[in-house]
């Protein structure tokens, strides 16, 4: 979208991806299901930092509404183990 004031438009339910770093140490399906608890949800591995301190999974699950969509972004942000989520 060039201009930011455009509204992103959706069809619900779909199914929306988010990408999440957390420390490599963490196990991200733990992670996870402690946030999407019985929701189901896949995740893929994405890529880890050149250190290897960091790794990123892509993260998708069923989104019902803009609300739904943007609640599980917070409460996948909010959660201890993840640094980073877009």
């Amino acid at each position: 979208m060039e201009n930011s004031k455009e509204k992103l438009s959706l069809s619900y339910p779909c199914n929306w991806e988010y990408k999440t770093i957390l420390e490599s140490h963490h196990n991200v399906k733990d992670v996870v299901k402690s946030v999407l608890d019985k929701r189901e949800h896949s995740i893929k591995k994405s890529n880890n930092s050149k250190g290897g301190k960091y790794q990123s999974h892509t993260v998708s699950t069923l989104v019902h509404s803009d609300d739904d969509r943007k609640a599980v972004f917070e409460e996948l942000k909010n959660h201890k183990s993840i640094k980073f989520v877009l």
